[in-house]
C-alpha cells in the first residue's frame, strides 16, 4: 500500500479517535454531575462529600480522552505502519 494512503488513513483514524473520546467524555461528565446533583438534593448534609467525589470522578473521566488523544498523536507522528 502506498505510504501516502496509509498516512491519510492514520489522520482519519486519529480524528475519529479524538472526536469519539471527547464526545464520550462529555456525556459521561454530564451523567456524573447530574447524579451527584441529584444526590445532593436528596441528602443536603452530604453535599460536600458528594461534590468532592464528583470532582474526582470527572477528573478520572477526563483522563480517558487525554490518553486517547495521545494515542491518536502517536498514530499520526510515530506511525508503526509506515516504513
Amino acid at each position: 500500500m502506498d505510504q501516502t494512503i496509509v498516512a491519510q488513513y492514520s489522520l482519519i483514524a486519529a480524528a475519529f479517535i479524538a472526536g469519539l473520546a471527547s464526545i464520550a467524555a462529555a456525556f459521561s461528565d454530564t451523567k456524573a454531575a447530574s447524579h451527584a446533583l441529584e444526590g445532593m438534593t436528596r441528602q443536603p448534609e452530604m453535599a460536600g462529600k458528594l461534590f468532592t467525589n464528583m470532582l474526582v470522578a470527572i477528573g478520572l473521566i477526563e483522563s480517558i480522552p487525554i490518553i486517547a488523544i495521545v494515542i491518536a498523536l502517536v498514530l499520526v507522528f510515530a506511525n508503526p505502519f509506515l516504513k
